[in-house]
């Protein structure tokens, strides 16, 4: 007869600041913590009592579960190197441990350690190696697909554009490509192509001669100048007044440009990186962007998915930043609370990466307790409708402004990463409830999409592709 765990074993596990998993004595899984679930991509809800070795596959030689019988036969704790393939099917380099938990008279189960090694690889994966210092986390396939154009981007001198909202990460993928190139040696230059007014950018990236304008006292070297041999990051660069636009495709074209007021080109060796969170080409078709600019840009492009394109990661995330914090503030907090994950879990993330990072700090900064709970939450995360548009609420048209409202919804909510295809409510399949949500979301906003697609949380494209799966249209 299986052995029921106790919460207190139960618990133990979100202490462990590796991926673990408790199986039972018949190797049944009974519980994972966060960073099981993120490294598998399964979560807990979906996998309990499911043989451990069909959740965690690997090369280890653990075939039918032979590592874990002699472990619980034996009791000799086991460590063995492999790779497990997790359910996006990522291939993860890992020290398998396995250890028997026993009382005094019968053997409990088993407790799995999976330490990823990836980190230890090596030196042909030494970007990779980079990735967790530059807080790019995540074991999704849109992440992997980034990950592995990193290498490919950095052999290079081609242009790269790299595209994604605001917070997704884009300066650290620029400094990633930069720092793995042939140029790492020489500068990384960073302009922000949206803080500055035309004049003082073209000052900016090409520099002036003394005189060429009021205030200019003294010869000055532009940003192009001192990237020479390196890399010149220009992010935002779809906020570049046109005629700076054209000014750029010249020096792209040529690589010599003249400084403002100057007579005299100079020339520099630079290879340019861009980034924005705009639609370029939708900018080209409003004569908003040059086309031929684009294009030149455009060589090599790479786009990160923000956070509602790979909730899976969202887990991995929280305890990335949580251990981060809680070594800067001194602090011994174990894990968050389960609705305090829920609720995170739920969240639309607008900001991103960079919002979560944000979230966790203040978090841990309010905390007093060994778990955050949803009371150390910041309070704007409860005031308006920013759920992801997987949530189901019992009330369609009204929006969560209340933690009280949010919190039933979430009680609700689907497990992230894991589309079963049914809601868990009869026979009611999750499509019907996402159908009948549009629906009511319509009708609440009078059949404007802009307003309704605001109120779901989703954008007018995402929208319109759901009306025309579910024949809305």
């Amino acid at each position: 007869m299986a052995v029921l765990f106790t919460p207190d074993y139960l618990t133990m596990l979100e202490g462990v600041p590796y991926p673990a998993m408790i199986l039972n004595d018949r190797s049944r899984i009974q519980a994972m913590n966060r960073l099981m679930q993120a490294i598998t991509g399964y979560a807990i809800e979906n996998v309990r009592g499911v043989h451990g070795e069909l959740v965690v596959r690997s090369n280890t030689g653990n075939t039918r579960g032979q590592n874990y019988n002699k472990v619980l036969q034996t009791g000799e704790p086991m460590s063995v190197t492999g790779d497990i393939l997790n359910r996006f099917r990522r291939k993860i380099p890992t020290l398998y441990h396995i250890s028997r938990i026993k009382d005094a008279q019968q053997s409990l189960g088993l407790l799995v350690i999976v330490e990823d090694t990836t980190g230890r690889a090596s030196e042909g994966d030494a970007v990779e190696n980079n990735y967790a210092s530059q807080e790019l986390i995540g074991h999704s396939p849109q992440m992997q697909k980034v990950f592995d154009m990193i290498p490919l981007m950095s052999q290079t001198d081609a242009s790269v554009l790299i595209t994604g909202e605001t917070g997704t990460g884009k300066d650290k993928i620029a400094e990633l490509i930069h720092a793995e190139s042939s140029r790492a040696r020489y500068p990384f230059i960073k302009v922000n192509c949206g803080a500055l007014p035309t004049d003082l950018l073209e000052s900016e990236l090409f520099g002036h001669v003394k005189g060429a304008f009021t205030g200019a006292t003294r010869n000055k070297q532009g940003m192009f100048k001192l990237a020479d041999r390196g890399t010149l990051f220009l992010t935002e660069i779809g906020d570049m007044p046109l005629p700076l636009q054209v000014k750029l495709l010249s020096v792209l074209d040529d690589s010599r440009f003249i400084p403002v007021g100057g007579e005299q080109s100079v020339e520099v060796d630079v290879r340019i990186i861009a980034a924005t969170h705009r639609p370029l080409r939708e900018q080209v078709k409003r004569n908003e962007f040059r086309e031929d600019l684009f294009y030149r840009l455009n060589v090599l492009h790479v786009h990160l998915p923000s956070l509602r394109e790979r909730q899976s990661d969202i887990r991995y995330l929280l305890d990335h930043f949580l251990q981060k914090f809680n070594k800067a503030l001194g602090k011994n907090i174990v894990g968050f609370t389960p609705l305090a994950s829920q609720i995170l879990s739920a969240y639309a993330f607008p900001g991103n990466v960079r919002e979560l990072r944000n979230i966790v700090e203040y978090a841990v900064n309010v905390c007093k307790r060994k778990k955050i709970s949803d009371q150390n939450l910041p309070p704007y995360i409860f005031d308006k409708q920013l759920i992801v548009s997987e949530m189901v609420t019992t009330e369609p048209e009204s929006v969560p402004d209340s933690k009280a409202q949010v919190k039933a919804a979430v009680a609700l909510e689907p497990a992230i990463g894991i589309t079963d295809g049914s809601s868990g409510n009869g026979n009611e399949s999750w499509g019907d409830i996402e159908r009948q949500m549009i629906v009511d979301a319509l009708l609440t906003n009078g059949g404007n999409r802009t307003t309704t697609s605001e109120q779901l949380g989703w954008g007018r494209m995402k929208l319109w592709r759901k009306m025309k799966k579910y024949g809305l249209l």
